[in-house]
């Protein structure tokens, strides 16, 4: 994956039209038990070993049956994103490059182990005058070429805007409803939380190295955005779904504020008729809102 944090040298540019459409090679992974438990315990399940529902999401042998979290297909598309520094006509800091937003549709139960290939595009190029919004879709198929999940990723690379590109839909994050929460869930996330999620597939040093995260602009690594979305959801699924992933159709999210590994994640969530959960994540030390105008899509 060096691809992925290797400047190519010169200034910094985007060539919007040799990054649109850019086919992004595709790329075949097998996947157990054991990966989908080191994503649960990094996005914060297992911190009660008590807790017998949330056992299942990191226990192989639960006496009532091993399930996936719902969100770990957000990690699949990790497979061909290492290839974004390769990309034609771009040249930027790695450490430049953050997560401005997510959506993430299952397509299928996920099984508890598969063989999956991830193939992907750069659909959008967008010129935020603060930065470049790369936007990127990915559909991930197992074997028998049955679509287990969709993403489109929004891909924000700081300083890169300036370059007279189109600025791309002024779309403003879900509000939720003026009145009290249905539900509020809190957890503290690990001050090692960020090394144990890279284990997931996302190793940029942003999120481990000191040194990188000076580069890219903090004064310590912060945790992925996709991380704080895994206990998000994870607050949902308890919440709305009674844990149970075949309710969990989709979720979008804005990464509005980055979290620090150790910080507390507040997630405040509403329900929205019988399908729709609308959720904003915030951390307690700062009180500044960490994930924007979430939306999770229920199955009945």
């Amino acid at each position: 994956m060096s691809d992925l944090f290797q400047s190519k040298g010169g200034p910094d540019s985007v060539n919007v039209e040799q990054a649109i459409g850019y086919q992004f090679a595709p790329q075949t992974q097998t996947y157990t038990s054991r990966d989908a438990i080191i994503y649960a315990l990094g996005v914060g399940a297992g911190s009660d070993p008590l807790d017998r529902d949330d056992l299942r999401f990191v226990y192989e042998l639960h006496p009532d049956g091993f399930r996936v979290l719902p969100t770990y297909p957000v990690t699949f598309p990790f497979s061909i994103l290492y290839q974004i520094g390769s990309v034609p006509g771009m040249n930027f800091n790695p450490m430049m490059l953050v997560h401005g937003e997510q959506f993430t549709e299952l397509r299928a139960p996920l099984p508890e182990q598969a063989t999956i290939t991830t193939s992907g595009a750069i659909v959008s190029v967008y010129d935020k005058g603060s930065g470049a919004l790369l936007v990127i879709e990915a559909t991930t198929a197992d074997d028998a070429g049955r679509e287990l999940a969709f993403s489109r990723m929004g891909a924000f690379i700081r300083g890169l805007g300036g370059f007279g590109g189109e600025r791309g839909p002024s779309q403003k994050p879900t509000d939720p409803p003026d009145r009290q929460p249905d539900a509020v869930h809190q957890q503290a996330t690990r001050p090692d939380q960020a090394l144990l999620y890279r284990l997931s597939g996302d190793p940029n040093p942003l999120h481990a190295d000191p040194m990188m995260a000076a580069l890219g602009g903090f004064d310590r690594p912060i945790l992925h955005g996709l991380c704080s979305l895994g206990f998000a959801g994870r607050a949902v699924l308890k919440h709305f779904c009674a844990n149970d992933p075949a309710r969990f159709r989709s979720v979008s999210v804005r990464f509005s504020k980055p979290v620090f590994p150790g910080e507390t994640l507040v997630t405040e969530m509403w329900r929205q008729g019988e399908s729709r959960v609308l959720f904003r994540t915030s951390v307690t030390e700062r009180g500044e809102v960490v994930l924007a105008g979430g939306v999770v899509e229920l199955n009945g």
